[in-house]
């Protein structure tokens, strides 16, 4: 068969696309769910471990991750208590937050974290500075603690949970889970669990932030333990509720 200009088709089966064509999707090259859970958990702070498991000290940012979290505020408690100045005191917490993000560089680790660290940390100061009162310090915490709580309860009532949106991913559910009552009510549930955590920080640590200056050591210190180490504990808890339950296996049929 010939074309209208008498030459023979030619077959493009092998052809190379041009640079302004764009390569078909094929099943090999298809990302699978796998790829997008893997994706989609990263991007929201969980990261899988070699089990398909969420890994939960790599999900609270790796030892580094905690301690870039921990170490600006327990040197400003340190710094305060040691010498009763401010000043001081608020130089020292943003001065640690500086140097991790000076040791990411040098590492060409992602900075997301540390410089989100660092701003926190800047606020904070200046909060405190402002007022001049050293528990204004910590006062950031408690109203990020509000928009979380509030964003996941928003979540649960909209029937769209945090706990199905990240764990659902990660186990390679997909949103199917949603089309599912138990998994449904389970992933509320495991919402719910992170929503007591940070409830019960703020019924902690606020009643310490109003006593004033009296409770600045007790209130950094529950800061310290009810943050990193309460929300590994709390992602934990949360993952084996939500865990599906084992499917029984079928019988297998024998011949007669």
């Amino acid at each position: 068969m010939t074309v209208a200009n008498g030459s023979e088709p030619k077959d493009n089966a092998g052809a190379t696309p041009r640079g302004d064509e764009t390569p078909a999707v094929t099943p090999d090259n298809r990302p699978s769910m796998s790829d997008l859970a893997a994706g989609y958990a990263g991007k929201a702070g969980l990261q899988r471990n070699s089990a398909g498991h969420v890994d939960m000290l790599k999900s609270a940012g790796g030892i580094q991750g905690i301690a870039e979290s921990i170490l600006p505020g327990l040197v400003f408690l340190v710094v305060f208590t040691i010498t009763r100045d401010l000043g001081p005191s608020l130089i020292a917490a943003l001065a640690s937050a500086a140097i991790f993000t000076v040791v990411r560089l040098v590492q060409r680790r992602p900075l997301t974290q540390a410089v989100a660290g660092i701003v926190g940390v800047g606020i904070s100061a200046w909060l405190a500075n402002t007022t001049g009162k050293a528990e204004d310090f910590y006062v950031l915490g408690f109203f990020t603690n509000i928009a979380y709580i509030a964003a996941m309860v928003v979540s649960i009532a909209i029937k769209w949970p945090v706990a199905g949106l990240l764990f659902g991913f990660v186990r390679n559910e997909g949103l199917d889970w949603r089309k599912d009552p138990e998994r449904l009510r389970a992933y509320k549930l495991g919402t719910g669990i992170v929503v007591a955590v940070l409830a019960l920080r703020l019924v902690v640590q606020v009643p310490l932030y109003f006593m004033g200056e009296a409770g600045l050591t007790a209130l950094a210190t529950t800061r310290l333990l009810m943050g990193a180490p309460l929300y590994i504990l709390g992602l934990w808890v949360a993952w084996l509720v939500t865990k599906p339950a084992t499917q029984p296996s079928k019988p297998s049929s024998s011949a007669d």
